[in-house]
This record gives structure tokens, C-alpha cells and sequence, in this order.
């Protein structure tokens, strides 16, 4: 086994591209993952300092978040925001580092659509715009997939520097939600710190996600490291489902800075390769199969229904659909595909640990 060291549901006909949150009324808020519109956000700080800040004891800093409800009422929530990640936190690999928005102190007594968050996940555009939001995407296409899956916001960040009075455009980038509302979501609990191998993971879940990772192309994960995985279960003794997230080094995501791992031995992103375990018979993947192909025309009008996705885009993921669509439905294709891992002198084996857990 080789180790490298390596870097819901359909979505909305109409997505607006300068949405706003509910209005304000005598009833609490929805929540930010309530609503599927863009969402603008003002994060007004000392910008120049918190994107020098990339070190890997990256501190909190003093922000205040502004957005406006749909009555066009301004909303201001003190927060504090540090740089997160690894490869997108370096500033050889991004511009804009992504962050981590920690909501302590909402003391203005406003019910916000932010009330019920500590900690959110800020993912910000780091070879271009749209590789965010075809990313973000992918987190719509996994929620079409199975509600055991991260709920996502796509919004429009603007960066107010308190020091220079310097306003940087609008960028896209995407909420996450947080891993323990997810695992509560789902009835369920984080587990953490268990070395586990994904044979020991629910069977039909780690099919779905080993397959929904193939239909992206996405070789950057691992059950065993924690690689851009979480696991949750409904107590630390019942075997763990696999919940996937940072798609950014998918194929069907198209980021330039995204290889697929040497030992791998792939020529880019766009090639896929099955990374589950040795299956002892095919049929295994029927029931995946079925639900994947049951799936089928919504799948695609994640793609052919959004507006923010541009046309030539919208018709080589179409293509590239149809290329996983064409295999799991081929018999004989589906067994060298999903049938690779049992290869000994393949690399269905390796096994990706990251640099560097996120």
C-alpha cells in the first residue's frame, strides 16, 4: 500500500445572481441553508493582515459581517474570522486564502439567519471565480445523492478593508455547513480519532460516495486519513458513514492547479478511477447503480438548469456525464471499472493522506 503525501434536490430553475436572506418578521429566520439564492456579504476588517495570515497557528481577527434581509434592512454581526485549509491557504496555490467565520458573540439581540451558527466554513475563489461555483455545484449534485452530505450557500463576498477604506468587487464563494449540524441532520454524531478502513463503513453509503467521487472524477480522498472525508454514525460503536467534501481537485470542477496524485499514475483529473475496495462480486453495485440511474435526469438539470454556469461548460460536463452513465450501464465496463480496485498491480490500493488535515 502506498501513502501520498498530497495536496439537494434539484438546484433552483432561477438562482438569483445578488440574492438576499428572508425578511424579518415576528417568526424566527430561516436558516442560511434554507434558501438556494446568492447571498451578499460584506466582511469589514483589516483585510491586508488577515490574508498575510496563512501560518499554520492562524489566529482570529476582529470582523464585522453586514448583509440585508429582503426588506432591505442592513444587519451587522461582530465575528471573528481566521485563515483555514492547506493548499488553497498557501499563497503559492491562491489569492484569497479560505476561511473560517466564528460567530461568538451575536449580542445585538437581531435574529439572524446566522442565530443558530458557531463556526462556518468560507470557501473563496482561488484560481477564479467560477471554479467556486462549479464546486459548489458538486455540494448540490452530493445533496441530490443522499441528505448525508454538507449543506452549502453559494454567496457574494465583498472584502471592506477598515484599514485602507479599500472595497474589493463582489466574489463568489461558498458557506459550508458545519460538520455537527450535518451529523444532527442525520441523527447522528462526528466521529473522530478512529482508524477505521472503509470496509468497516456502511456498505451502501461508502458505495454511493466512492461512486459519486467517480462521477466527478475526484481521486483526493481516503476513509483511513480523514482525506477530505467525515465520518458519523448514530453512536461510537455502529459502523460510520463516509460524508465527502472539497471537491475543488474534481475533474468536473476544472480547477487548473488540480493533478491527480503521481502514484495514481492518471494523466489529469478528467480520467476517472474507481478508489473503493475490493468488491467481492460486481452485483454489489445494483442497488447503487439503480439509485444513480433513478437519479439520472436530475443530475443533469443541476447542470442544465443553472444559469450561473457558462454554456460551454454546461456542454463538456454534459459529455462527461454521459461517459459515466455510458459505464455503469455497461456490463462488462462496470466490471473493469468498479472491478479495478481487486488489481493487484494496479494502484486501486494507494492511499491519499493529504498534507495536512483541514
Amino acid at each position: 500500500m502506498v501513502t501520498v503525501y498530497r495536496p439537494y434536490v434539484v438546484a433552483c430553475l432561477l438562482w438569483g445572481f445578488l440574492g438576499v436572506t428572508q425578511a424579518q418578521s415576528s417568526n424566527p429566520p430561516t436558516g442560511i441553508f434554507d434558501r438556494q439564492d446568492v447571498l451578499t456579504l460584506e466582511l469589514s476588517g483589516n483585510v491586508r493582515q488577515l490574508v498575510k495570515d496563512r501560518g499554520d497557528d492562524s489566529k482570529y481577527q476582529p470582523f464585522t459581517l453586514s448583509f440585508q434581509t429582503e426588506d432591505s434592512t442592513l444587519v451587522s454581526l461582530p465575528i471573528e474570522i481566521k485563515t483555514r485549509g492547506h493548499f488553497r491557504k498557501s499563497m503559492a496555490n491562491c489569492t484569497y486564502p479560505p476561511l473560517l467565520l466564528h460567530f461568538k458573540n451575536q449580542t445585538t439581540g437581531h435574529r439572524s439567519i446566522f442565530s443558530q451558527q458557531n463556526k462556518l466554513k468560507l470557501v473563496t475563489p482561488c484560481a477564479g471565480e467560477k471554479y467556486v461555483v462549479r464546486e459548489y455545484v458538486v455540494y448540490k449534485l452530493y445533496s441530490l445523492i443522499t441528505p448525508k452530505s454538507f449543506r452549502a450557500r453559494l454567496v457574494k463576498v465583498i472584502y471592506n478593508d477598515s484599514v485602507t477604506n479599500k472595497k474589493s468587487k463582489p466574489l463568489f464563494g461558498i458557506l459550508l455547513e458545519e460538520e455537527d449540524q450535518m451529523a444532527a441532520r442525520n441523527n447522528a454524531m462526528i466521529i473522530k480519532g478512529k482508524k477505521l478502513r472503509p470496509e468497516q463503513t456502511v456498505e451502501e453509503d461508502f458505495l454511493q460516495m466512492a461512486v459519486f467521487e467517480y462521477l466527478i472524477g475526484n481521486t483526493d480522498w481516503s476513509v483511513q486519513y480523514y482525506q477530505n472525508i467525515k465520518l458519523i454514525a448514530g453512536d461510537s460503536l455502529q459502523a460510520p458513514s463516509p460524508v465527502p467534501y472539497d471537491f475543488d481537485h474534481a475533474g468536473i470542477v476544472g480547477a487548473p492547479y488540480a493533478h491527480p496524485a503521481e502514484e495514481l499514475l492518471l494523466n489529469s483529473t478528467t480520467e476517472r478511477r474507481y478508489r473503493g475496495y475490493c468488491m467481492s462480486s460486481i452485483a454489489s453495485f445494483a442497488p447503487t447503480v439503480t439509485h444513480f440511474n433513478q437519479l439520472k435526469k436530475e443530475i443533469y438539470e443541476v447542470y442544465t438548469n443553472n444559469p450561473l454556469l457558462e454554456s460551454s461548460y454546461v456542454k463538456s460536463t454534459t459529455r462527461f456525464l454521459d461517459e459515466f452513465f455510458e459505464t455503469i450501464n455497461n456490463p462488462k465496463s462496470l466490471k473493469s471499472e468498479f472491478g479495478y480496485p481487486c488489481n493487484k498491480d494496479g494502484t486501486g490500493n494507494v492511499v491519499i493522506q493529504g498534507l495536512k488535515k483541514n
